[in-house]
């Protein structure tokens, strides 16, 4: 008898050990309650998360800034060896410098820039890039960096008559797919052809396959006009301003380290440096 008070008193001390397993705490010494391991667990997973969403770590985790640009001079363009330079490129050099990884350019068709930019084809957008509605909408932006225009080009001998915007009118245009100029020329419902760079709408017009084209008005401070590739070609009417930015994923932590690294690159005076030697210097904004 006594032996069978004995294994049912057993029995109901595992049934309640079993029951305070499941129970999801545990009783300390004092009486009162500890955390389980899934709780430690979820305290953790904010680091963990935190640190996967860490642009900046993972460009350096792989190395490589990769920049998705187009050619556009004079803020990204190949030199006589294939390599890229220009006001952009250089900058972009120093930046990945900064973060202690390579910097690789990669052409991008400029429409699809955005979707470059989520997929994690490219980690910024880096090319002379008007800051629009879309791309604030679309992407994490720096600090404006440079002023721009859209300028209307067209050959020289033909410049007098298309001084105003009211005598584009009729004119048959080439512009960059995507950019800021075909922006213009859509809220002025005025006909294009959409090119993929800025450099293949400028062709349209000295090949007289184009009357004119909207580009850059950086552009076209270095690539038209007496002692350029394109001397017998001239731009007339500026269409808008507009500032330059840099493009980085939504939420991205390289956007803060961006602005950081850009004030003191222009306060130790290497903008301007950089800025003097493809001659854009008139058109970077003060820090």
């Amino acid at each position: 008898m006594k032996k069978r008070l004995i294994s049912m008193a057993l029995a109901v001390a595992l049934g309640l050990s079993l029951t305070a397993c499941s129970s999801g705490t545990a009783t300390q010494p004092d009486g009162g309650e500890e955390s389980t391991a899934p709780q430690t667990q979820a305290s953790t997973a904010p680091a963990d998360s935190d640190a996967a969403e860490s642009d900046l770590q993972y460009v350096k985790d792989k190395g490589t800034l990769v920049v998705g640009m187009t050619d556009f001079a004079p803020m990204d363009y190949k030199d006589e060896n294939g390599g890229w330079i220009g006001f952009d490129a250089d900058m972009a050099k120093a930046f990945a410098e900064s973060l202690g990884v390579e910097v690789e350019f990669l052409e991008i068709n400029w429409d699809n820039k955005l979707m470059e930019l989520d997929t994690k084809g490219i980690d910024v957008i880096w090319n002379g890039m008007t800051i629009t509605d879309e791309v604030t909408e679309g992407a994490s932006v720096s600090e404006p960096y440079c002023k721009n225009g859209q300028v209307v080009v067209l050959p020289a001998d033909k410049a007098e008559d298309y001084q105003t915007v009211e005598s584009l009118s009729g004119l048959n245009f080439a512009v960059e797919n995507g950019s800021a100029g075909a922006e213009q020329l859509d809220l002025l419902d005025l006909t294009y052809v959409a090119k993929t760079t800025q450099a293949d709408a400028l062709m349209e017009v000295a090949s007289g396959a184009s009357d004119a084209c909207v580009i850059d008005l950086l552009m076209a401070g270095a690539m038209i006009g007496e002692g350029t590739s394109y001397p017998e070609l001239t731009y007339t009417v500026q269409l808008n301003s507009e500032d330059y930015g840099v493009a980085f994923r939504q939420g991205s932590d390289l956007t803060e380290a961006f602005n950081s690294f850009w004030k003191d690159a222009y306060d130790a005076g290497t903008v301007m440096e950089v800025a003097t030697t493809y001659g854009v210097q008139e058109s970077i904004i003060e820090k």
